[in-house]
């Protein structure tokens, strides 16, 4: 049960993303420097880069968030670094965004924050209707369906990043980011929120840009991974490709200890299947 994708125009053949020399500056220090990505429709692409990168700053130039000194950004087909929120209406209903942490309403039940971006982009749909929508998206996530009338203080950490994942796909969206969703979750929650992210993306044919540190969710569930360096994307690819390029940081990213275990794991995990 959802809404109708809006403007949708499936060709498998063309990126979901394309962003091209993106600069971002704050004050003298500049973020990213003619920083180029291509994000291919249906993929999980995961994101990386040590601290300061500007990983969420790419995300939220993405977005709209972020308006950018210099670059091209396009989204679904659509300039973003053109155009005003109001002429870009049309395709941020086609994206759903889930920022660390959840960034849930306190004021608000769980079925109510899902509520949200329907009321403001549907405001005259009929609120049992509604209700109904944001109900089958809270339990969509894996939550219980009694959740939905729950307060985000009455949630456990996991539990509040599948609500902020329900208020994300409340449009149905075709692109759905995430900010290191697993992010302060104990190793079972992270590994079920893997697994959940993986199963949405093939039911619902999403494309997901994953903003992570975690070494497992790399391997577990992501296509390709880009990494940010030196003010851009250094790299784009699988893992092994990432690691035959021979880059200092990204050997000692995938090559040290938490690396080497993660790989151990995953290898684990594909030999028991």
């Amino acid at each position: 049960m959802g809404l109708m994708r809006v403007n949708e125009h499936p060709d498998d053949d063309k990126p979901i993303i394309v962003v091209e020399g993106l600069v971002n500056k704050f004050g003298e220090h500049a973020v990213h420097d003619g920083l180029d990505l291509t994000v291919r429709r249906g993929e999980i692409l995961g994101v990386v880069g040590g601290s300061g990168t500007g990983k969420s700053v790419l995300m939220r130039s993405i977005i709209g968030l972020q308006r950018p000194n210099a670059g091209r950004i396009d989204v679904l087909g659509r300039c973003i670094t053109e155009s005003d929120l109001e002429q870009g209406i049309g395709v941020r209903r086609r994206w759903g965004i889930l920022f660390q942490g959840g960034a849930l309403f306190s004021t608000l039940t769980v079925g109510e924050n899902v509520e949200v971006p329907i009321k403001k982009y549907y405001p005259d749909l009929d609120p049992e209707f509604r209700a109904e929508i944001a109900r089958y998206k809270v339990m969509l996530t894996g939550l219980p369906e009694d959740a939905v009338q729950k307060f985000p203080s009455e949630l456990s950490g996991g539990m509040k990043k599948r609500a902020g994942l329900a208020r994300a796909l409340a449009l149905d969206p075709e692109l759905l980011f995430l900010d290191e969703p697993t992010a302060g979750l104990d190793p079972i929650g992270a590994a079920k929120f893997d697994r959940l992210t993986r199963e949405l993306k093939e039911t619902l044919g999403l494309t997901v840009f994953l903003i992570t540190h975690d070494l497992d969710t790399l391997y577990e569930i992501c296509d390709r991974v880009a990494v940010i360096a030196e003010q851009k994307i250094i790299a784009v690819g699988t893992i092994p490709e990432l690691i035959a390029t021979g880059h200092p940081w990204i050997e000692e990213y995938f090559n040290g200890p938490r690396g080497r275990s993660a790989r151990a794991t995953h290898l684990q995990g594909e030999g028991e299947a």
